[in-house]
């Protein structure tokens, strides 16, 4: 009987991780209206916070993902679980619009970014084969985060000594301790256990990681030689579209329901029915990725964010509601799932860790112009309507920049490592920096 590969257990804890970082950062969106009832706060000033932190966490992408190529990928987590406590905790005690800028939008979008990219990348190369199964796993983690992180924000919050900041400081306490537990069982690398990498054949070698040095020599001549091509800008143009047109209604959708008469309850109900339903694509995208090709499957998930908006126009009843969340969510779930396939379809076994920042850079900055766009929206006109439309311009462009990407049959810089310097050139090395 075959043992199970350390790999599934690498993936298991990242998705445990993934879900308790983010899930509750998400989740947080359905506190949007008690924040603006407690503090007298608009909602676009508080859709803001929401803007910060993406921005932050966009910003801070290409960073992470640098943390894990030079130092790895575990410390790098220890550092993001660090900030997410603190961030969480810290919200919990505000009592300015400053403080939520700070606190949530500032240091727990840092946590936020290195809990995507280090994260995401240092699943990768435990797999040589089946990577969208993997990634299916770990993405569709944090479709179900919100399920368990929306109830649990509603539950704490009805208790009135806990109210708002227990909805913020027991997440934040709760989900450090289960990131720390998780990544005790996390390692950088197959060769850590003596393994080589799922899928591999059993007569390679096991090749261990280079050098912290070397690491980084062979991180920053990937990174400029990707930056030559024009997929890589393109790709972080598609993770902006996609992002703006789906953060809209991650951060107001609850906010659009409550508006129309829905309840807190029955609202919150809406956000977690599109969380499910994008986590059957958050799991089959990678997959049908992986034997598709990904320029496909980004195209048909970037236009079920587009279709089931016309729904939210005309919506009034719950049913209503629920069904265009069941659709959309669907669209939305897949839509960045196929992300980490589609630089390993680009760019094989190459150290994209910085590569995959920036393209998070791009999702960062989009969630970003989704919630602050969105909120200001509201402000102006008095109601969501033109929110909406801005989510369909924006989910659009994205599918019409889908279409200018190559084909996923061809990998786009096979020659990069020809470009690295020669040890015993210094001035080479030194170029490199």
């Amino acid at each position: 009987m075959n043992k199970i590969h350390y790999a599934w257990v690498v993936v298991t804890a990242a998705a445990v991780m993934r879900l308790s970082a983010s899930s509750f950062r998400t989740a947080s969106a359905v506190l949007i209206p008690k924040i603006v009832e407690t503090f007298g706060w608009s909602f676009g000033m508080v859709g803001y916070a929401f803007a910060i932190q993406w921005i932050a966490s966009g910003l801070f992408g290409p960073f992470a993902g640098w943390i894990g190529d030079r130092f790895g990928y575990r410390k790098a987590l220890l550092i993001g679980t660090a900030l997410f406590v603190t961030g969480m905790v810290l919200t919990s005690t505000m009592r300015t619009i400053i403080e939520l800028y700070v606190y949530f939008g500032i240091i727990v979008s840092l946590a936020m970014a290195i809990f995507q990219v280090p994260l995401t990348i240092g699943v990768g190369v435990w797999f040589k084969k089946h990577l969208g199964i993997g990634m299916g796993i770990l993405q569709s983690s944090q479709g179900l985060g919100p399920v368990i992180a929306v109830p649990i924000v509603l539950y704490i919050l009805s208790f009135e000594i806990l109210g708002l900041r227990g909805a913020f400081a027991l997440p934040g306490i709760g989900g450090g301790i289960i990131l720390l537990l998780a990544i005790a069982f996390y390692r950088n690398d197959p060769s850590d256990l003596n393994l080589r990498p799922l899928g591999s054949d059993p007569s390679d070698p096991i090749v261990k990681p280079a050098s912290q040095e070397d690491a980084k020599i062979r991180s920053n001549v990937f990174l400029k030689r990707a930056q030559k091509t024009n997929a890589f800008w393109n790709l972080i143009g598609i993770h902006y579209w996609g992002c703006a047109g789906h953060a809209i209604l991650v951060v107001w959708i609850t906010s659009i329901a409550m508006d129309r008469g829905l309840s807190l309850t029955a609202a919150g109900s809406v956000f977690m029915v599109m969380a499910v339903s994008s986590t059957i694509t958050r799991f089959g995208s990678p997959i049908m990725s992986e034997m598709l090709g990904s320029k496909i499957v980004m195209a048909v998930c970037f236009s079920l964010q587009v279709f089931p908006l016309f729904i939210l126009f005309f919506a009034s009843e719950p049913w209503m509601f629920y069904t265009f969340a069941a659709l959309f969510g669907i669209g939305f779930g897949g839509e960045m799932s196929s992300f980490p396939i589609i630089n390993r379809q680009y760019y094989k076994g190459a150290p994209v860790a910085r590569t995959y920042g920036w393209q998070m850079m791009g999702a960062g900055t989009g969630m970003a112009s989704g919630a602050a766009i969105g909120g200001l929206l509201r402000d102006v006109t008095g109601d969501f309507n033109m929110t909406i439309v801005m989510s369909m311009i924006f989910s659009s462009l994205g599918v019409l920049s889908i279409m200018l990407l190559p084909s996923t049959k061809k990998e786009q810089i096979s020659d990069w490592e020809t470009y690295l310097p020669n040890k015993n050139n210094d001035s080479a090395i030194e170029g490199a920096d």
